[in-house]
């Protein structure tokens, strides 16, 4: 792939998680995908403490299971950035939703994947972890150490 191929892959495979078709989804990455956050995020936390996902069915389980089941509502993902090589996208977004406990989040990321054999093989996600616990703070937050 080169650089434009590569920024149009990553841009569908955001179509292809908001579809949480596991199917779909599972045929964009690797067999050995790993899916990285900073430990103790707040999207980690309301998950019992997971923020570095390893394997095709775990990344799957979470964007078709979990994470819709911590961003309940109103998902909306905008794109403020996209810059890539021939195997790395950097992708800059801000996702706003409704969390499980009602409240209202809006928070920006950067995510970098990194592409093998035409899918994703690597995420590393960033965003700011102390305004999202400022959002997840409330009912339905579990607390976890």
């Amino acid at each position: 792939m080169d650089a434009t191929t590569s920024t149009e892959f990553i841009l569908r495979a955001w179509r292809e998680f908001a579809t949480r078709n596991p199917e779909r989804i599972a045929a964009i990455l690797t067999p050995d995908i790993e899916w990285l956050a900073p430990p103790h995020n707040a999207t980690a936390r309301a998950l019992d403490g997971i923020s570095h996902l390893i394997g095709r069915d775990r990344v799957v389980h979470f964007l078709t299971t979990e994470f819709p089941a911590v961003f309940v509502a109103d998902r909306q993902v905008d794109f403020t950035a996209v810059t890539a090589t021939d195997t790395t996208v950097v992708v800059e977004t801000r996702m706003r939703a409704t969390l499980m406990n009602g409240r209202p989040y809006d928070n920006d990321y950067c995510f970098i994947f990194e592409l093998s054999d035409g899918r994703i093989h690597r995420v590393r996600e960033y965003m700011d972890t102390q305004r999202a616990q400022e959002m997840f703070d409330g009912n339905g937050f579990r607390q976890n150490g």
